[in-house]
């Protein structure tokens, strides 16, 4: 009889399988996932930048009540925008990497 503090250690799955799609064999789900990446990463600054020029609006007409969430919302629109250009370079990196391997 096994202790009762101990419980049995399940085994990962593999990392592929967090990719695929239930009925999508034959496609490239981690390029797709990729693509996702960058899709939701450019969203994301529209959707800062948006807010940022909707507090600068209210913030200029005197409708906005806390002043400090316009700096709060142009450090997130900064921040994503860095992570925007982190992950083209990073891209970019590998990229040109995959073009030096000799076949």
């Amino acid at each position: 009889m096994e202790p009762l503090y101990m419980t049995p250690i399940k085994p990962w799955e593999p990392v592929n399988s967090l990719f695929e799609e239930k009925g999508s064999y034959g496609k490239n789900t981690e390029a797709a996932f990729f693509g996702d990446v960058f899709k939701n990463t450019v969203q994301q600054v529209y959707t800062t930048q948006a807010d940022v020029e909707n507090k600068q609006y209210l913030l200029s007409t005197g409708q906005l009540d806390d002043a400090h969430s316009l700096p709060i919302a142009e450090a997130k629109a900064a921040l994503s925008v860095d992570l925007l250009i982190s992950l083209r370079n990073k891209a970019l990196e590998s990229y040109n990497e995959l073009i030096k391997i000799s076949v």
